[in-house]
């Protein structure tokens, strides 16, 4: 494992590249995953270790790249050689990524550490399988360390909670780590860890957890808040250390514990005329907190502009299968409340959603595509991300899917399809898993369009019209500048799904989706004969590598 007697270590962490071009591409490039950042920024104050974090989604111009895509981690531990490797996986569609990585460094002798909201019981063992020596489950900023002293003691690995590992051929797990709740004993993220990234937009994070409990969410646990002075903290730091402008809060719900928040914004608010700076801040907010006009007012007076809501969708019967307690009326009402406090709008959607047994709701295509342009059309939010329903691994969502022998086989369409571009599971009646995938992409062709080009040209010409709001210059530039942004991103994003596109006719995925549809099938007829009743799903045996669409 480690030799004791080296007198300093290094700590490789790694955000896998994404297998394909999807919506989080083109945000990827400005930003860093902050999980990672924790996790290195805790290291980092161990004695005798070094740490760097390379994500291979923002090597940038200095990165050394690969001719396969992500980084060159030859040439990485030739330069640098690093003891230990850290692998992130927040997204499932890394994970074929990630373990390709893990391979390389096992046979160069590193020892492999894996974590994120990917590991979950499901699929412990076939990541332990895989070249990845340890998988840290929950939060990771005190698991590493404890596991990292452990062997470098070569003391007994059953004390460092929070880990699975392999121990006499079998996979052992120890007791779990509670989640933190004292942040003020972890250091602030270290963005200068972060090696050849170059980072426009800095993430941020106040609150751990979510209480909603969605169905198709990996994000539970109860809410565990770090104080309002130090998210502060972490804003004036990176102002000061990285001239940083533009933040993300990270939090799954802004908004929760109303007064703490209002009195964030005051303070937020505060601090940027005191250095007599105006910083630029996104949050994810819930739809419903629109009906809180102090909240919406402090929040624009602390320079919070962009928020991003999950709308989930558009169908009052798709809503009610989602616990959303929202009707389409009631959305649209409380969405022009937002556009009328100044916000830029993005809104997040999931096409398709799989109904639970018992529910007798069919919708034609045709008609699900014109209620969805029918809200985005008539809510006028600035930008859109139309998604497939993903069943991650840990959700209700996935277990439903199982047992209802929907899920489209590992074998088929493997991790790497789960970015919410391709169907996964055989859609409700009359829908086909085709038309979901070429719906998806037709909804959000319809907003991001290539005449959005001119329309950046015409907005830059119109500048001198701001000459017109002198009066009222502030609302005068709001005006201008939603124009101009959203025109941008609309055409950005039509030059990326055009990428998608070519990269698709390229790929072997409808095939794919041929052969888990008569897998799928087959199964069915097979299980309906009795000749396969002994692998049932309570089987303790089943995992999500055979090839048994039911696993």
């Amino acid at each position: 494992m480690l030799n004791p007697s080296k007198k300093r270590y290094r700590l490789r962490i790694i955000d896998p590249v994404y297998p394909a071009l999807n919506v989080y591409s083109y945000n990827a490039r400005k930003t860093t995953p902050l999980g990672p950042v924790c996790v290195g920024s805790a290291v980092s104050e161990m004695e005798g270790w070094d740490v760097e974090i390379i994500d291979e989604n923002n090597l940038r111009r200095y990165g050394p790249k690969s001719d396969t895509g992500g980084a060159d981690h030859e040439y990485l531990q030739r330069l640098r050689p690093a003891d230990v490797i850290g692998l992130y996986g927040g997204l499932t569609s890394t994970i074929p990524r990630l373990y390709e990585i893990a391979r390389f460094y096992k046979e160069k002798g590193a020892v492999t550490v894996a974590g994120g909201q990917h590991f979950v019981e499901e699929n412990i063992e076939e990541a332990l399988s895989f070249g990845i020596d340890f998988i840290v489950i929950g939060e990771g900023e005190e698991t590493i360390k404890e596991l990292l002293r452990a062997l470098l003691a070569k003391t007994s690995l059953d004390q460092v909670k929070g880990i699975a590992y392999i121990k006499d051929g079998k996979v052992t797990r120890t007791q779990p780590r509670e989640p933190i709740t004292d942040f003020a004993k972890l250091p602030l993220p270290n963005y200068s860890l972060v090696r050849y990234a170059h980072i426009q937009v800095y993430p941020v994070e106040r609150i751990r957890g979510c209480g909603m409990d969605c169905e198709f969410c990996t994000v539970r646990g109860t809410l565990r808040y770090a104080s309002c002075e130090r998210l502060l903290e972490q804003i004036s730091f990176l102002l000061e250390t990285k001239d940083a402008r533009k933040f993300f809060v990270v939090d799954d719900l802004f908004g929760q514990q109303r007064d703490e928040t209002i009195r964030f914004c005051n303070m937020l608010k505060d601090y940027q005329k005191d250095i007599g700076r105006r910083l630029d801040f996104g949050v994810q907010i819930r739809l419903d907190k629109a009906n809180d006009p102090e909240l919406l007012s402090a929040m624009r007076q602390a320079g919070i502009n962009f928020i991003a809501i999950g709308f989930e969708s558009p169908i009052e019967e798709e809503l009610k299968a989602m616990n959303k307690r929202l009707k389409p009326g009631d959305m649209l009402a409380l969405t022009n409340v937002y556009r009328k406090f100044g916000f830029l709008v993005h809104g997040m959607f999931i096409f398709g959603y799989p109904m639970k047994k018992g529910i007798d709701f069919k919708m034609p295509a045709k008609e699900r595509i014109k209620r969805f342009k029918y809200f985005i059309k008539k809510s006028k939010i600035d930008t859109v991300q139309v998604m497939l329903p993903v069943p991650l691994p840990g959700t209700e969502l996935r277990q439903r899917l199982k047992k209802e022998n929907r899920l489209y086989p590992l074998q088929d369409i493997g991790w790497e399809y789960y970015d919410g571009n391709f169907p996964l599971f055989e859609p409700d009646a009359p829908l086909t898993a085709e038309e979901m995938q070429a719906i998806s992409m037709e909804i959000m062709g319809k907003i991001y369009r290539f005449e959005y080009l001119f329309r950046v040209g015409i907005n830059v010409f119109s500048f001198p019209y701001l000459i017109f709001f002198l009066h009222n210059i502030k609302y005068g530039w709001r005006v201008w500048y939603r124009s101009w942004r959203q025109s941008l991103i609309r055409f950005a994003a039509w030059i990326t799904m055009k990428k998608w596109a070519s990269a698709f006719k390229k790929d072997n995925f409808s095939q794919r989706l041929q052969n888990a549809k008569k897998n799928l099938e087959n199964y069915e007829i097979r299980l309906g004969s009795g000749l396969e009743i002994q692998q049932n799903v309570e089987n303790a045996d089943c995992r999500d590598t055979t090839p048994d669409p039911i696993c």
